[in-house]
């Protein structure tokens, strides 16, 4: 296994971290963008308020990017594990 393997296999597992979590911070940082906007508006600064909406938001993402997500590490899974007989030796 030369140098050149290990870092375009430490890459594309980057890479994979960023696709599949990447949605779901997107739609946390905009859920919370929203609500602080809300909470600066109202001069609400209720702790709670924060939570709650990024929480929901999440969970609904994820019903909806789930499959891609799964899709998305399986992929890599496989390829891993095809490719293991070539890393190993």
């Amino acid at each position: 296994m030369t140098q050149e393997m290990v870092i375009a296999i430490a890459e594309n597992a980057v890479f994979t971290v960023l696709i599949v979590s990447g949605p779901l911070l997107l739609v946390a940082l905009i859920s919370g963008l929203i609500v602080s906007i809300f909470q600066a508006t109202t001069s609400i600064q209720e702790q709670t308020l924060a939570f709650v909406p990024k929480i929901v938001a999440v969970l609904v993402a994820l019903i909806f990017f789930g499959p891609f997500m799964i899709s998305r590490m399986t992929d890599y899974f496989y390829g891993i594990l095809n490719n293991l007989v070539r890393f190993i030796g």
